[in-house]
């Protein structure tokens, strides 16, 4: 009980030295508001891409991959992908029915293909829509869920029909009250009739993922070509299989395009797994350099507020004094000390917190940068800060409790 009245007693003449000074307390506290603000805010911002990550290793799922051309993971390099460009030719239809006839690892495999189109309906026009040419199995590998109509289906794609899959975006805009299956749109001065529409995905970056139309891939073939943009996405028997699917595909191409052991691969491939490695080679990145900046902030932090309690001691040496005579012990001075250090550094934390949220409101209203501030971050704000305090006024609080009574008392 008498510990716990300490520790309020202590909590208060901290409080009470805040409001007696408070540009002092402020400039005090800045080094400690600074980096708590750095950390949270690189904490959201790191939570908030993770979100982006989700999103799409969920899309491709964690038994899932695509093949592409071209495929750069990491820093971007001028040189290597001008070499990948020159050096890799385009995926083809060919290409694509030989891995579905020959691969054993696989659930399912399909086409994708994408360009950007203009939309009409009624006299409105959307211009640089993404279009994908899909087969009929898209829908599966890729979570794509309807609300209303259904999906492309295979004999839209084997007869070509002119049949089109609409994000939700369209929907909204084009349709706000009314069912959007069975309406035409024009899609580059072509007819095609809408045969449902998506389940709203949201947006990330502030780019929507939901302002696409989809139309079967041999409709997109008759009407566009089929000799650049093409990919194909793929679904192992199981998560357990991933790689070693990833292997056989890998191996069947090669054969295919008649590769030389020593040669390099001309394609390039990318799973859950490659993405989130990349992310994680990212985020360290990111941590590594805050990691600096808050260092360098919570040691001035820390210093600062070492050398305010070295002062504080003095300028209270007199009241120390008299504690000790009338019974104080040493470790009572020390708690004392210690209490009011990690309680000023503790606000400081909150504070960042504050200014962090702030920060955190701003940049995800008027930016595309995603920001979400996790109840984890809040909690190594501030407990990062006030442990700051606590070891930072260790020696202040020792010099106090070490005062000699009768020397303190003499103290003016």
């Amino acid at each position: 009980m008498t510990s716990r009245a300490s520790f309020y007693e202590s909590a208060v003449v901290a409080l009470g030295s805040l409001r007696a000074s408070k540009l002092r307390s402020f400039l005090t506290l800045l080094g400690i508001i600074l980096a708590t603000t750095t950390l949270i805010a690189v904490m959201s911002l790191i939570e908030g891409m993770n979100q982006y990550v989700a999103n799409q290793v969920s899309d491709m799922g964690a038994d899932g991959f695509r093949v592409l051309r071209i495929v750069m993971m990491g820093p971007r390099d001028a040189k290597k992908l001008m070499e990948m460009q020159r050096r890799n030719p385009e995926l083809s239809r060919d290409e694509y029915g030989f891995l579905k006839e020959k691969a054993t690892l696989l659930r399912e495999i399909g086409i994708e293909i994408y360009r950007g189109v203009q939309v009409k309906y009624a006299g409105q026009t959307l211009d640089w829509i993404q279009a994908m040419g899909a087969t009929a199995n898209i829908a599966q590998i890729s979570n794509l869920q309807a609300v209303a109509g259904r999906f492309i289906s295979t004999n839209d794609d084997e007869k070509r029909l002119a049949v089109v899959f609409i994000g939700s975006d369209l929907k909204t805009q084009f349709f706000p009250n009314v069912d959007a299956v069975g309406k035409q749109i024009a899609i580059d001065g072509r007819p095609f009739e809408i045969v449902g529409v998506a389940k709203a995905r949201g947006s990330v970056f502030g780019d929507s993922r939901d302002n696409f139309v989809i139309i079967p891939a041999e409709t997109y073939f008759k009407t566009y070509g089929s000799r650049q943009g093409i990919a194909f996405n793929a679904v192992a028997l199981s998560q357990s299989h991933l790689y070693a699917a990833q292997d056989e595909i890998r191996t069947l191409l090669r054969s295919f395009r008649h590769l030389k052991p020593n040669q390099e691969d001309t394609f390039g491939m990318v799973g859950s797994e490659s993405l989130q490695q990349t992310w994680e080679r990212l985020t360290a990145a990111i941590a590594a350099t805050a990691l600096a900046i808050v260092s360098v902030f919570l040691v001035v932090g820390g210093v600062v507020i070492m050398n305010i309690m070295l002062a504080v001691v003095t300028e209270r040496t007199h009241e120390i004094g008299i504690r000790k005579a009338v019974g104080a012990r040493r470790g009572d001075i020390l708690n004392q000390f210690l209490v009011e250090s990690s309680t000023l550094a503790g606000i400081g934390g909150l504070i960042g917190v504050s200014s962090a949220w702030f920060v955190a409101i701003l940049v995800r209203n008027f930016t595309p940068i995603p920001m979400v501030m996790p109840v984890s971050a809040v909690v190594v704000g501030v407990g990062l800060s006030t442990l700051v305090g606590l070891f930072f006024g260790i020696y202040p609080a020792r010099r106090a409790s070490k005062l000699d009574p009768i020397e303190a008392l003499r103290h003016e």
